[in-house]
Parts: C-alpha cells; structure tokens; sequence
C-alpha cells in the first residue's frame, strides 16, 4: 500500500460517514415529499447520532456494545477494500461478519422482539447473499479476476454485460437498506410489530453506534450500484443516486411481507434471473477489455 492508498484510506473514514448522514436525509426528506409533509432538516440524522452519545449508556447485556464496535470496524474495512479496488470476493465475506455481528448484538440482549428481529436478519442473509456471490462470479468470468481494478480499467461498464444481475442487486440493496417490503427484521421507525426488531434494546451510545454504521452502509452498498460503470465515475454515481431514488420510493409505495415471500422472490425470480446471466457469461466467453 502506497502513501496515496493510505491518504485514501483516511478520506474514506472522515468522509464516508458525512456522505452517509447526507444520504438518510435527503431519504426522509423523500420520504416526507411523498406522503405530502415538510420533513425534518436534512441533518437530522447527524442531530440524532449527537443525541444519542450524550446519553447515559445503558446496556441490558455488557457485550452487546462490543458487537456493535465489531459491526462499524468491518463495515469500514469493507468499503475501505471496495475504495481500494480489493478482491470483491474478500469484501462480500467481510461485509456479511458485519451483518452478523449486529445479529448476535441483538441476540445477545435477551429481548424476544430483538431475538426474533435477528432471525428474520438471518433469513435476509440467506436471501441475498447468493446473489452478491453471483454478483462476484459475474466479475470474474468477464475481467479473469476477482480484482476490482480491472473493471476500473476496462473500456466497457460492467453494466453491459449484466443487466440481469443488476436487477437482483437493486433488490438486495432494497434488503440491506431495511426498506419496505422488507424492513421485517428492523426499521428506522419504531411501526412494525416487533419495535425496532434486532435494535429494540439499544440506546444511547450503542444505538449512535447502530447510526453511524448505517452512514458508512449506505456508501458502501451504493459502491457495489457504482461499480456496474466504473469506468466513468460521474456516470456511476448517477446510477448509484437513481437506484437510492427507487428503492425509496419503493419504500413508500409497497407494504411489509413475510420474509418467507422474500426467500421466494430471491431463490426463484433473482436467482433465475442471475444464472441466466452468468451461464451468458460462460458459454459467450465475453471478455471486459
């Protein structure tokens, strides 16, 4: 790692979490557009995260603070490998021991709403990391490697050659992001069944904690949107903003399902979709150049 790598990497750490708070505003600012109200100010987001860690820090099990250390510390790590242009394998099995680590935060505080929120986490994880595989192989098959310079290098977007994987991924950043149809395991807004789900019994500090991963989640998840035409940055990020739009509006205009439904569209529909598109891949024999 060079010096220019290392200042890079201390960019992204300041910055990311700057974007990621601009990015949940300008959500509920959406959000209140669409169901016809003012909304809060655009930092709000930053308002609440100062809130929160000027509360008392109190915890219902000593270690679930930890996990949630664990759980911003790989979230980092993840989009400073994404940032880097890392090996995309590497950075989809980084990213899911973030996922996991706020599961076992949430199951280690003992609430039945948390307990239940965590498992239907678990679901989602098995409802779209097969496609983040795919969406891995995919990469491969076309630049010979899991490197994601070489797409940054090649002459055609990504998008060209995977328009079906893209779909799949619009719907997992639709999961990640805990947006309807599938905010079941938790949401911003305590109005489901279940509180806040995996997060009911965090407060204070630990839930500033939650929030700030969150900033860094949201950069990291439309990174994996911007590497489809990475080739050119201001068009990547045009994509990355559009898909954020959707699936905020998808957000507003579609209620919760079961995550059963969700295991459904995501091993038929998605699964299918982006199949077909690799076996395309492999038997074309297409190369990024």
């Amino acid at each position: 790692m060079n010096m220019n790598d290392i200042l890079l990497a201390v960019l992204v750490i300041f910055v990311a979490p700057v974007i990621g708070c601009l990015y949940a505003g300008i959500d509920r600012k959406i959000t209140a557009r669409l169901q016809g109200r003012v909304g809060p100010p655009l930092l709000q987001p930053y308002y609440d995260v100062r809130k929160l860690l000027s509360k008392d820090n109190l915890v219902v099990n000593p270690s679930q603070n930890f996990y949630v250390v664990v759980y911003v510390a790989f979230l980092i790590l993840s989009l400073l490998m994404l940032v880097l242009k890392a090996d995309i394998l590497m950075i989809i099995f980084v990213y899911t021991v973030s996922s996991i680590a706020l599961i076992v935060g949430g199951m280690s505080t003992g609430s039945p709403y948390a307990r239940i929120g965590s498992s239907r986490e678990i679901m989602a994880i098995l409802a779209y990391e097969p496609i983040l595989i795919l969406y891995a192989l995919a990469i491969y098959l076309l630049t010979g490697t899991f490197k994601l310079s070489a797409l940054v290098d090649a002459s055609t977007p990504l998008l060209m050659y995977t328009p079906l994987i893209f779909i799949a991924m619009i719907v997992v950043l639709n999961i990640k992001l805990k947006k309807s149809p599938f905010d079941y395991s938790t949401s911003h807004h305590g109005h489901q069944e279940l509180v806040k789900g995996m997060t009911t019994e965090y407060s204070g500090p630990g839930m500033a904690g939650i929030e700030i991963g969150h900033f860094y989640e949201y950069v990291f998840l439309t990174g994996l949107i911007f590497v489809f035409w990475a080739v050119n940055p201001l068009i990547g990020v045009l994509i990355s903003a559009a898909a954020f739009f959707f699936v905020t509006l998808i957000d507003n205009i579609t209620a919760r399902v079961y995550w059963q439904w969700m295991l459904k569209l995501s091993w038929t529909v998605l699964l299918i979709i982006s199949i077909v598109n690799i076996a395309f891949l492999y038997f074309s024999g297409v190369k990024l150049v």
